[in-house]
């Protein structure tokens, strides 16, 4: 397990440490340096697999486009260097990279010329962040499609669900593959006996969009088709198949992640943005009781959010596992409050503790507070 990670002038960090357990939960305002830390880990990864000795970061990699040097860089760092410090099961490894580019207009960093990246691939390739068992799944993963794309590469030998920038563009595909994979007992849905990974997928899109069914077309090399039937009346059975595109935006956009969560193990690592997207309020309080049992269970999390859905889900899944033995113990979770120090744009990154019952008794100020200060003036507070 990732137990932490320090970044260190890289875009918005002058220096920022991590402490990262089961459940990670990264929020607080616009373009604060959220992601930036997802990003900063699936850079070490990409750079991994194309040369097990960190020779380089490639800003423009398959899953993270930062674009050049300088737009990594932090502004206003006094080297040209990027350093990371990443924490596996509490033993430390840092990787530092600069630019011999004076303008920084490359979008390659190499190995310091101090750094020592010489690292035991065969310790690092068992570690999730490594393998085959990570996936992520960003803001800007496929919502319905006509179609969807096939690669038997990606899916059988990498068992991958995104390639290009988290678009979770494989998740059909993947789906449709495994299938029959069984899916751990913490995470099965009551709604069905079944524990194999399309049955429970659809059994959890149902607590989203009651009586739904999921149809899956494959059309060979051409690709697959993703449909829907919805439960009817006693003696009406399911309704015609219908597209993706003519059901609700939010049922396949929330797919990705639900397959993800579904077909993880314990170990496998998640990364995972704005789950709450497109999605109603109790449909992101069940994803939410989803990802904390999936977290409870040893399957580590790493989420960005804006949505005090998300987090409410979060702290009642933490009461719950206090009063009834399930949820998620709150000493697993860990949340984070992002924001901008003005005068040397860099981020402030604050751990906001959860309390017994799943409260949070001093919440740093802007920590999803607008539906308080909205009551207040309603009121006439």
């Amino acid at each position: 397990m990732v137990t932490g990670i320090t970044l260190e002038n890289f875009k918005s960090h002058r220096k920022t440490e991590v402490s990262l357990s089961n459940l990670n939960v990264l929020c607080g305002t616009n373009g604060v340096g959220k992601s930036s830390v997802i990003h900063a880990l699936l850079l070490l990864r990409e750079s991994f697999f194309v040369n097990d000795q960190f020779a380089y970061l490639d800003f423009k990699s398959n899953p993270v486009n930062v674009g050049t040097g300088k737009d990594a860089l932090y502004q206003f760092s006094d080297k040209n260097e990027i350093t990371f410090r990443l924490n596996i099961d509490h033993q430390e490894f840092m990787f530092s990279f600069s630019s011999g580019d004076a303008d920084l207009t490359k979008t390659v960093m190499y190995q310091a010329p101090a750094a020592n990246h010489l690292y035991d691939r065969a310790q690092l390739s068992q570690q999730s962040l490594f393998g085959k068992s990570c996936q992520f799944i960003s803001a800007g993963r496929m919502g319905p499609q006509p179609s969807y794309p096939k690669d038997d590469v990606v899916v059988e030998v990498y068992n991958q669900i995104s390639v290009i920038a988290g678009r979770a563009e494989h998740f059909v595909h993947f789906l449709s593959s495994k299938r029959d994979l069984d899916v751990i007992p913490e995470l099965r849905s009551p709604l069905t006996l079944s524990s194999d990974l399309l049955s429970q997928t659809t059994a959890w899109e149902a607590e989203i969009s009651e009586g739904i069914d999921i149809v899956i077309q494959d059309y060979g090399n051409l690709g697959y088709e993703l449909r829907y039937q919805f439960q009817t009346g006693t003696n009406r059975g399911k309704t015609d198949d219908i597209k993706a595109e003519n059901v609700g935006f939010g049922v396949t956009y929330v797919m990705p992640i639900i397959v993800a969560i579904l077909s993880a193990q314990p170990g496998t690592l998640l990364f995972i943005e704005n789950p709450e997207a497109h999605l109603h309020p109790t449909g992101q309080a069940k994803l939410t009781e989803l990802i904390c049992l999936a977290s409870q269970a040893g399957v580590q999390i790493i989420l960005e959010t804006h949505s005090d859905h998300i987090i409410n889900g979060i702290l009642v899944q933490c009461k719950k596992f206090e009063t009834e033995g399930k949820g998620i113990d709150r000493e697993c979770t860990r949340i984070y409050y992002f924001k901008r120090d003005q005068d040397e744009h860099k981020t402030i990154c604050k751990a906001v503790p959860i309390e017994e019952d799943g409260k949070i008794i001093y919440p740093p100020t802007g920590f999803f507070d607008q539906f308080q200060i909205d009551r207040n003036f309603l009121m006439g507070f």
